[in-house]
């Protein structure tokens, strides 16, 4: 004979909700929920104020309730009128239901919304616990971030734009636990510029080293995800990267981030002369054009500079056909082309979230905190660039058809 299921909540504690009550149809079980969801949330809110005025009082700050304000929020079951204690200095902002907000978030979002900031599944458990005196067990926090990952891969497998005028590549490093060792693997990352100046982060790609090799690879799943053309690619100097690229992208235009490039030549020069060899590399690339950054090339290497950090101008030489492609524009264009500043700025926000993991049980764990941190950043990419009006007028020029392309 099967063993009864025990349930999620016992019988006992559900007479004592439906005492005096009659639930007959789904309207009627709706106004219960409502009512369950009201009682629920107005305790947690009072958790919440009973734990900011704990703060307050041990920063010493003179703070106390201050009564209720009434608030209507939106529901999966409804409209529901919530009863929003207040402290008398008003600096009580829930985090349950902010400010401003009308909608009320269910814990599955609350639970997310912690992971994409880099908490551990320990640390939501024991603030869920603290703030609101709910018990979140691990597994069931596992199993509400592991959902994110059928929107990881829907996202990963969305089509995308027929032609992208700008795309930066860059990878950075990510401790994850393979094979019971924790290694650092690359995060390999494609953000792309649309023709309007919008940004959009085109795929994450997890592997335990960047290579020309797996970056041919990449080019290849954005060539079966609809991309036909990218007009500039921005890379940071790896070699064998631009023929990755050409040889799925023919016609692409790449350009060696300089910011990258100017990293590595300073790799070679003493502490106390850095300063100095970094003035003197700024007439390489703020050159006119391409024929007089080459002669500014030259000047440095018979500089005194130039002969005693020789393997700079080597360095230099060796990247130069893919330093030369944004000579072809103008100064506030090239501050966008130049460098890939933009995706370092995406590294950054990225990085804060996985700095305090300290490392990730597998790539899936690593992928869902850095999808989840990805669309917070997103959400901050309303405007294009400043320079993106000029940008976009020298390409259409610059590119023609191409770059008509992508505005159709």
């Amino acid at each position: 004979m099967a063993r009864r299921k025990k349930p999620v909540i016992p019988d006992d504690v559900l007479d004592q909700v439906l005492a005096g009550r009659v639930v007959r149809t789904m309207s009627d079980a709706d106004a219960l929920l409502g009512d369950m969801k009201k009682a629920l949330a107005e305790r947690l809110l009072n958790a919440e104020l009973d734990h900011h005025l704990d703060g307050e009082a041990a920063t010493g700050r003179p703070n106390c309730r201050n009564g209720y304000g009434q608030k209507t929020v939106l529901t999966d079951v409804g409209r529901v009128r919530l009863d929003i204690p207040r402290d008398r200095a008003g600096t009580f902002d829930p985090q349950l239901i902010a400010r401003y907000r009308r909608r009320f978030p269910g814990f599955d979002d609350r639970i997310i919304s912690m992971y994409a900031l880099g908490m551990s599944v320990r640390e939501i458990q024991g603030h869920l616990l603290e703030i609101y005196g709910v018990e979140a067990s691990p597994d069931l926090i596992s199993v509400i971030t592991d959902a994110v990952l059928d929107e990881v891969a829907a996202w990963q497998n969305r089509p995308l734009e027929t032609v992208y005028p700008v795309v930066f590549f860059d990878a950075l490093r990510v401790k994850i636990r393979d094979e019971s060792v924790v290694r650092n693997k690359a995060v390999h990352i494609a953000l792309g510029v649309r023709a309007d100046g919008t940004k959009e982060v085109l795929g994450l790609w997890i592997e335990q080293n960047e290579g020309a090799k797996f970056w041919l690879r990449v080019m290849n799943e954005l060539r079966h995800r609809g991309v036909e053309d990218i007009l500039l690619a921005v890379v940071d100097g790896l070699k064998g990267f631009p023929d990755a690229i050409r040889a799925v992208f023919p016609e692409a235009l790449v350009q060696t981030c300089i910011v990258h490039l100017l990293r590595h030549s300073l790799d070679f020069v003493a502490w106390k002369d850095r300063k100095s060899v970094a003035t003197a590399l700024k007439d390489i690339y703020r050159a006119l054009d391409a024929e007089a950054g080459k002669a500014a090339l030259a000047a440095f290497a018979e500089s005194p500079w130039g002969r005693k950090y020789a393997a700079i101008v080597q360095s230099w030489e060796r990247a130069w056909e893919e330093v030369i492609p944004f000579y072809a524009f103008p100064a506030e264009v090239r501050k966008l082309i130049y460098t890939t500043n933009a995706i370092e700025a995406l590294n950054a926000k990225l990085r804060r979230a996985v700095r305090a993991r300290g490392h990730f049980p597998n790539d899936d764990a690593a992928l869902k905190l850095l999808f989840l941190a990805l669309n917070r950043a997103e959400k901050a990419w309303i405007m294009p660039p400043r320079e993106w009006s000029m940008a976009k007028a020298q390409f259409a020029i610059f590119f023609g058809d191409r770059f008509a392309r992508a505005t159709a």
